[in-house]
């Protein structure tokens, strides 16, 4: 191999590498930001939903959760996770606050794990899940990080109203 394909290939891994590292601490980090969120609200404020329209801040850790462990776990990682997205946001024996958000904390491992086995070619190969037009992994897995940040600004904004309530 000469000098300017090892650059090249280096270039490439070097690339990589820098990919799977950011892409990686997004999920950290969002994953630090729903926990923080979380930790003022009480068990019942969880899973309360300050609005006649939306969703409780519990029921969104859960549909992240279950988006993740679809999109990246059963597609990608080929865990044999089967979603059902429905219970996702009505379940009506949800866990705990803790047991949610201990499922949720597994299944970013999962993703940060998935994404750091990524090779250079594996990053776009091809892709197909139900539910989005994902036509490689790269882009189902910053779909993902964008759904979650997405849920994150719901989730800020319950945590303000959920706030308010409690002086109210």
């Amino acid at each position: 191999m000469g000098a300017a394909a090892r650059e090249v290939g280096e270039t490439m891994s070097s690339l990589d590498g820098t990919l799977a590292s950011v892409v990686g601490e997004r999920y950290a980090a969002n994953a630090a930001c729903v926990r923080e969120l979380a930790v003022p609200l009480t068990e019942k404020q969880f899973w309360l939903k300050p609005f006649p329209y939306g969703n409780s801040f519990g029921h969104l850790v859960l549909h992240l959760t279950g988006n993740l462990n679809y999109y990246i776990g059963a597609q990608i990682a080929k865990t044999g996770y089967v979603r059902d997205r429905p219970r996702e946001f009505n379940d009506p024996n949800p866990p705990s606050k803790e047991e949610a958000l201990k499922r949720f904390d597994d299944a970013v491992a999962m993703v940060i794990k998935s994404i750091r086995a990524q090779s250079a070619g594996d990053w776009s190969l091809e892709y197909s899940g139900a539910g989005t037009n994902a036509k490689i992994r790269l882009d189902m897995i910053m779909q993902c990080a964008a759904h979650m940040q997405h849920h994150i600004g719901q989730m800020i904004y319950l945590g303000y109203e959920l706030q308010r309530q409690k002086g109210d």
